[in-house]
């Protein structure tokens, strides 16, 4: 059975998730941790609970996502899976950061990369790679049938959705990915967010202000 742990992370308010099962073994996505606290509340977590770090997972490399990347990689040996598309992304972070107040920012790089249909297994567990481009041009959802999971980055929100003013964003095509892949789930797949509470695919149907299907 899949465990998910949460940590909110960073001035953006970041979602940082844990992701593990009756193994142990652990997938890091979107790290956010940037103050010496928040990286070690990270390590702690995973200390206390025999956690075995397997893999480093980007949603999307938006600053919020990948401040606490090179201290997973660095700390755990793993190594760091993006899309492709937001390999520029990752790149331009380095260029912003200090203008967002993170002066001490250190850069990361991809080791590899995750595509639509791959499948990412970790213990006795596994996730669906899904191509959901809007919010930025390479981002990706995990998603699990069977436990009816989907951890969704920045694509779909608790009554809203992702914003689309960012360089690479585009509201058309964020939309899309929403229509097309994401709510074609089930109605009781609980969506793990980038930012705030959780929320289900039935319930941004009926309600979401930008997208519900009328």
């Amino acid at each position: 059975m899949i465990k998910i742990k949460t940590f909110v992370f960073n001035p953006f308010m970041e979602n940082t998730y844990l992701v593990y099962d009756e193994t142990g073994e652990t997938l890091v996505i979107d790290p956010g941790c940037y103050q010496k606290e928040e990286e070690e509340e990270l390590q702690k977590y995973i200390a206390d609970n025999d956690l075995k770090v397997v893999r480093l997972i980007n949603t999307h490399c938006h600053i919020d996502h990948v401040l606490g990347n090179q201290f997973i990689k660095d700390l755990y040996g793993v190594n760091l899976s993006i899309h492709k598309k937001d390999e520029e992304t990752l790149r331009s972070v380095k260029v912003y950061a200090p203008n967002y107040g993170f002066q001490h920012f250190v850069e990361s790089e991809q080791d590899d990369y995750l595509a639509e249909d791959d499948v990412v297994s970790f213990g006795n567990s596994q996730f669906k790679v899904m191509f959901v481009p809007g919010h930025a041009p390479g981002h990706i959802a995990l998603y699990n049938e069977e436990e009816k999971i989907v951890i969704g980055g920045d694509v779909l929100f608790n009554g809203s959705i992702g914003r689309t003013d960012l360089p690479g964003g585009d509201f058309d095509t964020l939309i899309n990915s929403i229509h097309t892949q994401l709510f074609k789930l089930g109605d009781d797949t609980v969506v793990y967010c980038g930012h705030g509470e959780n929320t289900t695919i039935g319930a941004e149907k009926r309600s979401n202000p930008y997208c519900a299907i009328k």
